[in-house]
């Protein structure tokens, strides 16, 4: 398990349900080390303020990766965490490596537009 209190995605079944379930999705695939923790301490710090988007982790070394490593989006990605975001089941935007909270807010407030 990762060190977050974030949801963690551990199945093929969970990835696919989160996805079908959710309109705003942000998936952060990493480990527990120094590039991925950052970004998870991010993810918790605005889970109640977007709570238009369903925040999830998921382990990089574990099976269910494969859905975030089989991506075209993340073809060229050298670092970690690889984080997905998606709207309706599509990816709309993909990082890799350590991510600011500003860089994250201004992916989050231009892909998932609350409705006034």
């Amino acid at each position: 398990m990762l060190q977050t209190d974030l949801k963690h995605i551990m199945s093929d079944q969970q990835y696919k349900e989160t996805l079908e379930s959710n309109e705003n999705v942000m998936v952060c695939c990493g480990r527990n080390g120094p590039m991925c923790l950052p970004v998870y301490d991010v993810m918790e710090s605005l889970e109640s303020k977007y709570e238009h988007v369903a925040f999830r982790v998921l382990p990089f070394d574990h099976p269910v990766s494969n859905n975030i490593r089989r991506l075209p989006e993340v073809r060229g990605f050298m670092g970690l965490p690889m984080t997905i975001y998606y709207r309706n089941g599509k990816v709309v935007a993909a990082t890799s490596s350590i991510q600011s909270k500003a860089q994250v807010v201004s992916i989050l407030n231009q892909e998932f537009k609350q409705a006034a």
